[in-house]
């Protein structure tokens, strides 16, 4: 009776609830393999929409030589645990509703992009059932992301409107972030449902916040804190993901730590401390291929903003 009472809570709070743009470290987006590539990519399209969080990709690539990468000193792992070793490169892009106008749009999002490398570790102790990721991000903010040129080139091949407010953008600054994650598996009945407990903490002078949540899916799902069984089954299954957020600072809003030259920025006071998002989506997977459609809603992230959509689609295979 006490398994079916706190299954019932978790799932009350995962309905009811309302983190980070690309997110592949979670639970339900694992791989079962220590070698594969993974491509992201997001748009506010899929959502019907075109503001705020607009566009983002990332490459990800898991490898076991990248164990040998001197960066890995800077993560937690720990013992007993399976660990994979990858790189990745990511791309966010960000807009005000008004992008077609020249001028500032007060009040609204400015214009921003960001463009990283970044180094992660994935971390599984299948014992005690929990998961540790950990990453390191060295990128720029700025015209040098070249967000201008990639939303402008989508737009003239889609035959959209064409921005024109990317030269009131984010100036040039650096990107250097440090994130980690725990995640920790709290029930799983058979290979039909499982709900799992996370948090994760960034610093740094792209996102420094916190994030606390919970993660269920439901289907033919996969055993990612189990050791790998019949890994030639095919999985299916949805995934709702609730999030709380706690803001510190957000460089696409307020600008560069170091750079403070930006024409148009987000003041601190205006910013939303507090955030609620709600990811939700469905995942394939094959002995050697990914497949996923996700939805994702944030509530306004600053005070005179307003509430987003967004969706996106993962493709990845093994080797």
């Amino acid at each position: 009776m006490n398994k079916q009472l706190t299954l019932l809570i978790f799932l009350l709070i995962s309905i009811l609830s309302n983190a980070q743009k690309i997110d592949n470290s979670a639970s339900f987006r694992d791989i079962n393999s220590t070698s594969y590539f993974r491509y992201n990519y997001d748009n506010d399209y899929f959502a019907a929409t075109d503001e705020n969080y607009t566009q983002g990709y990332n490459f990800e690539l898991v490898l076991k030589s990248l164990e040998k990468n001197p960066i890995n000193k800077l993560f937690l792992k720990t013992e007993s645990s399976t660990t994979k070793y990858g790189l990745a490169i990511e791309h966010i892009g960000f807009t005000p509703n008004d992008y077609v106008s020249e001028d500032i749009q007060i009040g609204d999002r400015p214009f921003s992009a960001a463009i990283m490398l970044k180094s992660f570790v994935i971390s599984t102790n299948f014992a005690k059932k929990t998961r540790f990721t950990s990453s390191f991000s060295l990128g720029i903010i700025g015209p040098g992301a070249f967000g201008e040129e990639m939303q402008v080139g989508i737009h003239e091949a889609t035959g959209n409107k064409i921005p024109k407010g990317w030269k009131n953008q984010i100036k040039n600054d650096f990107v250097i972030n440090y994130e980690v994650g725990y995640e920790k598996q709290l029930f799983r009945y058979n290979k039909l449902i499982a709900i799992q407990a996370h948090s994760n903490l960034k610093f740094g002078t792209l996102f420094t916040n916190a994030a606390v949540g919970l993660n269920t899916v439901i289907g033919i799902i996969d055993t990612p804190f189990s050791k790998p069984e019949n890994t030639k089954r095919f999985k299916l299954y949805a995934y709702v993901q609730p999030t709380l957020n706690i803001i510190g600072y957000d460089a696409t809003l307020q600008g560069g730590v170091f750079n403070n030259k930006s024409p148009y920025t987000i003041s601190s006071n205006n910013i939303e401390r507090i955030t609620a998002q709600y990811n939700y989506g469905l995942v394939l997977k094959t002995k050697t291929l990914y497949f996923e459609y996700s939805r994702s809603a944030i509530t306004r992230e600053f005070k005179s903003g307003s509430s987003a959509k967004y969706g996106g689609i993962k493709i990845g295979f093994t080797f």
